[in-house]
């Protein structure tokens, strides 16, 4: 396949919806033309196809553009989905669905004002954790439940979905992460901060150039 028919793939290494996006793609060997941005100084060309100018953004060869992290994740998995990360027959959307909606949308808030404490000063930095810690206790008793991941007994959308805010929200002070009971969320995090899959994925590029020549992910 050439570079030209490959779909596009915009893309901030640390961005933990370009990441899940990327472990998506990564996990299915399906083939796109990376385009790693920087932030401040974003490409013409993605904010022609995408003009609300977040990360990540896939244009595909016939023009449609997915914007949206979490549907970049099943369109990869659509195409081929080798570990069963949708599970048989797709049996586990559903409940991924379910786990992604709440972290985007009740976890992903807690976690900006939590990492960003300076910008949000109606409350401490610890209220904000405080708020994230809810969440961990919850997939921390959903791990215990399903012996180690979010939704049975291997590797999900889910898992692939959360892990990268949970990433986040780890380090902004990982010695209070580590002293805190939650010993399966703790192992899920870990065991993926070591797997060959976030190593691809967290590879390091250099930012996109209209003359650079084609890195294919």
């Amino acid at each position: 396949m050439s570079a030209r028919s490959l779909p596009i793939l915009y893309s901030f290494r640390r961005c933990p919806y370009a990441m899940r996006a990327r472990l998506a793609l990564a996990s299915t060997d399906v083939r796109v033309e990376l385009r790693e941005i920087v932030l401040r100084d974003k490409p013409a060309a993605m904010l022609v196809i995408s003009p609300k100018a977040t990360v990540p953004v896939l244009q595909l060869p016939d023009g449609q553009v997915v914007d949206e992290s979490y549907e970049i994740m099943k369109w990869a998995l659509i195409q081929a989905d080798p570990q069963l990360w949708l599970g048989r027959d797709g049996d586990l959307i559903q409940a991924a669905d379910a786990w992604v909606i709440a972290n985007d949308e009740e976890f992903k808030p807690w976690l900006d004002r939590y990492k960003y404490a300076d910008r949000y000063p109606e409350h401490s930095p610890e209220y904000y954790r405080d708020q994230c810690e809810l969440w961990f206790r919850k997939l921390n008793h959903q791990l215990e439940m399903h012996d180690g991941y979010l939704l049975g007994e291997h590797f999900s959308l889910a898992d692939a979905a959360l892990l990268p805010f949970i990433r986040q929200c780890a380090h902004v002070d990982k010695c209070w992460f580590d002293t805190t009971p939650y010993h399966a969320l703790q192992h899920w995090l870990e065991q993926f901060l070591v797997s060959e899959l976030f190593q691809v994925v967290m590879k390091k590029y250099s930012p996109w150039q209209p003359e650079d020549s084609v890195i294919i992910f």
